[in-house]
């Protein structure tokens, strides 16, 4: 299995691969190179990361999260957001296909300062760090809702 993203604490690109002593063992030192292997800030940012996750406190936060989320997006139902669907603190937003596509949309929130991702159609990704705070929450999904009652 191979991982990323989150193991660089959003400071150092890290990505790992896990795997069984029989798969991974094939690899002897020197035998595979990267990019940014051999980085002592990655691996000292990469284990804290590690480390974290294992107290479970940023799986809570999103968990803790969710409810605030979910209600900030019902708010928006009939508003422009037609569905969503939820998981913590990454959401799938159904945007009104007559307000504009998922790529339009996101283009004029990245214009305002959120970013978020276009997937299919009119529907955007919604994925914050999970160190987001509840007002940072409410000032994002304001802003959307901003677009959206532009785009009306």
């Amino acid at each position: 299995m191979t991982l990323g993203k989150a193991l660089g604490g959003g400071i150092v690109p890290v990505s790992a691969v896990v795997g069984s002593r029989a798969v991974l063992g094939v690899l002897r030192p020197g035998e595979h190179g990267s990019t940014f292997g051999g980085n002592p800030l990655a691996a000292a940012v990469g284990a804290e990361v590690v480390a974290m996750l294992g107290e479970g406190t940023f799986q809570q936060r999103a968990l803790d999260g969710e409810p605030l989320l979910r209600g900030l997006l019902d708010d928006l139902l009939g508003k422009g957001v037609v569905s969503h669907r939820v998981a913590g603190l990454w959401a799938g937003i159904d945007i009104d296909p007559a307000l504009g596509t998922g790529k339009e949309i996101s283009k004029d929130l990245a214009d305002r300062g959120l970013l978020v991702k276009d997937t299919h159609g009119s529907t955007i990704r919604f994925a914050p760090p999970l160190v987001v705070t509840d007002d940072e929450l409410r000032t994002a999904i304001g802003t959307l809702a901003s677009v959206l009652a532009a785009r009306a």
